[in-house]
């Protein structure tokens, strides 16, 4: 069976868009996986592989035009993925010729729609990013009996930090701190333990260390459940972003700078009048390689059988990184 890939990547969180609809049977949960393994591979992957593969299937909700699937490289489904959506919302713009319209997601239909270019040759999304809960069930969590953590010590993890615990709808472990905690150890430490087998997060959680660089701009550097550390997670962004403006006086409904290993992207933070949370993640959505091939070439890492065809997007993303300081 022919597959076409698109290498696609949102603040350097890279990934394969795989678009079912247009191949001539789905792939099984079997092939799935495989497939996320084999070709997201960083050690023997596909162009030094991918942080997941983003499967578009025909949708089961009226009012979507497309759904989402996200897919780890380990095998694993994550419930959604901001950076990932961004990159999807502009498949499906480009393929439909829409630039407004929604995707259905694990949790929830999201609102996604083209943005203002953040930089020449830059194609920006913004997309919704909802429902957010703080309940344990949602996350899941087990702490004491606690329903939820907010700035609060969980003593099994750390003595001297303070963490926060929301779904959005991933889960996510969210502490703010200094700039040389940001780089030492002591992240990739409490991640493995509440990503190994745990009695406080059975499923995992995504883990967060937040460096506040000023009333509106942070740096969020994530360790991924299903991936490890990544260049970016895009609701680890939103997640960050709605407890700096719970805990640090944020201001709802203005943007938020968020830089990132990646890059940076926007967020604003919303409170609707019912007293709801949702988020916009406004970023880039780079397109850098077209790929055809074989399904058994594929699964079978015969990469060199493929027909791969590079775009000039990258060096376009790495030009505005440099304006920003942020690459050099």
């Amino acid at each position: 069976m022919e597959l076409s890939l698109t290498k696609v990547h949102g603040s350097e969180n890279d990934f394969f868009i795989l678009d079912e609809t247009l191949c001539p049977r789905s792939l099984t949960s079997d092939e799935v996986r495989a497939l996320s393994e084999k070709v997201c591979s960083r050690d023997n992957g596909l162009l030094s592989g991918a942080d997941g593969i983003l499967l578009i299937q025909e949708p089961t909700h009226v009012e979507a035009v497309a759904k989402m699937r996200v897919i780890n490289n380990d095998g694993s489904e994550a419930s959604m993925c901001g950076n990932g959506l961004r990159t999807v919302a502009r498949y499906l713009a480009e393929k439909n010729n829409q630039s407004d319209f929604f995707v259905e997601t694990m949790h929830a239909d999201l609102k996604v729609r083209h943005s203002k270019d953040l930089h020449k040759e830059v194609a920006t999304y913004q997309v919704e990013i909802s429902p957010v809960s703080f309940d344990a069930e949602a996350i899941p969590m087990d702490i004491l009996g606690k329903q939820t953590i907010i700035d609060s010590q969980i003593p099994e993890l750390s003595k001297e930090l303070n963490f926060s615990v929301v779904a959005v709808p991933n889960p996510h472990l969210i502490a703010f701190v200094d700039h040389a905690t940001l780089v030492g150890p002591e992240q990739e430490r409490i991640a493995k333990m509440v990503n190994e087998a745990n009695p406080w997060f059975p499923d995992g959680v995504n883990v967060s260390f937040v460096e506040v660089l000023a009333p509106d701009e942070l740096f969020v550097k994530t360790y991924e459940r299903g991936v490890g550390f990544t260049n970016a997670c895009g609701t680890a962004m939103c997640a960050s972003s709605l407890m700096h403006v719970l805990l640090n006086d944020g201001e709802f409904f203005e943007p938020i700078t968020v830089k990132n290993p990646g890059g940076l992207v926007k967020t604003v933070v919303h409170q609707d009048p019912e007293g709801n949370y949702w988020m916009e993640l406004i970023g880039n959505a780079t397109i850098t390689y077209k790929i055809q091939g074989q399904l058994s070439q594929l699964l079978g890492q015969e990469f060199d059988q493929l027909v791969i065809e590079e775009t000039n997007e990258q060096q376009a993303y790495d030009n505005f990184l440099k304006e920003q300081g942020i690459k050099q």
